[in-house]
């Protein structure tokens, strides 16, 4: 006679992307050995209170009884486990678990392993703007509806494998910035059995970067397509007054500032963003960012803008889709780095 547990079953599938906390604490821990030991903080206390099983099997956050019930059914505060007791761990509320970034409202292709294959239905869900980290996740802390539903996508990969998955495109959510999650319930309609998570982002003008995690980050391959941030009203008019301008004269260039602040830090490293402002009367069409790196601060990674360094000093350049800024309008660049954050003096130069 077999024995079966509840868990060993428990092989069906996660988002990858964006990743879940399991998922992305897997690709933190994950050595060469294949042994797995995570470095992000947020991890490493998930793995202490839930054991190394909850990352060998990150894609198991299911309930065999669930039957397509949320509310109610999953106690707020056990959401991220989906009130699996194997992952309670997940449902920590803290503010430096592995990040995706991202742009509302862009359109990406969403991913989630297909560990076993089953008919059913995803719904992604996003919190309020009134959700915090510092507090685990409930029900109430959710918008109302999902923004995005798809039945019985098609699939990649081989079943069974860390890399086969359903993939998907869908729709970010709008009007959102800053720190969230996005969470995931996959409804099976061949069983009761059904699938939660926790994914945490960040609307920060991202193109699916992943940071948080030890070595460099996974490739998510999202495919969004980011407008501009503000784009100028017509930016085919060579200035305000088109009228007034000599033809052989440029339109002008206006002026720029750049704000630095710390999103958030850990051992060894640490999670800073600028934001880029047009001062000027005109549009702008471009800008550079320029300061110099405290003692013993080396630069990861950064997204929203091209960088260079020269020595202590770095320069980073607007993107190709968020160069353009209409007078007062703003955009965002991340980055992550080694050391200690500081609180640096950044200069700005509109083009």
């Amino acid at each position: 006679m077999t024995v079966v547990t509840p868990n060993s079953a428990s092989a069906h599938g996660a988002a990858m992307t964006p990743g879940s906390r399991t998922y992305l604490c897997w690709v933190d821990g994950l050595d060469q050995t294949g042994q797995i030991r995570p470095t992000n903080p947020a991890c490493s206390a998930a793995v202490n209170q839930s054991g190394s099983n909850s990352l060998y099997n990150w894609f198991s956050v299911l309930r065999s009884d669930a039957a397509g019930r949320t509310t109610g059914f999953i106690p707020d505060g056990q959401l991220c486990a989906g009130g699996n007791t194997g992952f309670s761990g997940f449902n920590l509320a803290r503010n430096d678990w592995p990040l995706t970034h991202l742009t509302a409202g862009a359109t990406m292709e969403f991913k989630y392993s297909n560990w076993a294959h089953h008919p059913g239905t995803f719904y992604f869900y996003v919190t309020k703007d009134s959700w915090s980290p510092t507090r685990p996740l409930a029900w109430s802390d959710l918008e109302a509806t999902p923004f995005l539903t798809v039945t019985n996508p098609p699939q990649r990969g081989a079943v069974g494998t860390n890399d086969g998955h359903y993939y998907f495109s869908g729709r970010l959510p709008s009007n959102k910035s800053g720190r969230h999650i996005i969470y995931s319930h996959w409804v099976r309609s061949d069983s009761q059995e059904n699938f939660y998570g926790c994914s945490d982002v960040t609307f920060d003008g991202g193109n699916g970067q992943v940071t948080g995690i030890r070595g460099t980050p996974i490739d998510p391959n999202p495919t969004p397509t980011p407008a501009p941030t503000t784009p100028g009203p017509n930016p085919t008019t060579p200035g305000p007054n088109p009228t007034t301008v000599a033809p052989t004269t440029p339109a002008p260039s206006g002026g720029c500032s750049a704000t630095y602040r710390t999103v958030g830090s850990w051992s060894g490293g640490f999670q800073g963003e600028v934001t880029v402002r047009n001062t000027g009367t005109a549009s702008i069409g471009g800008w550079s960012t320029n300061w110099n790196l405290g003692s013993g601060v080396t630069i990861n990674s950064v997204w929203s803008g091209t960088h260079t360094l020269s020595g202590s000093s770095i320069t980073v350049r607007n993107a190709s889709w968020n160069g353009t800024l209409a007078p007062n309008a703003s955009t965002t660049f991340g980055f992550t780095a080694n050391g200690t954050s500081g609180t640096p003096t950044v200069s700005c130069t509109a083009s």
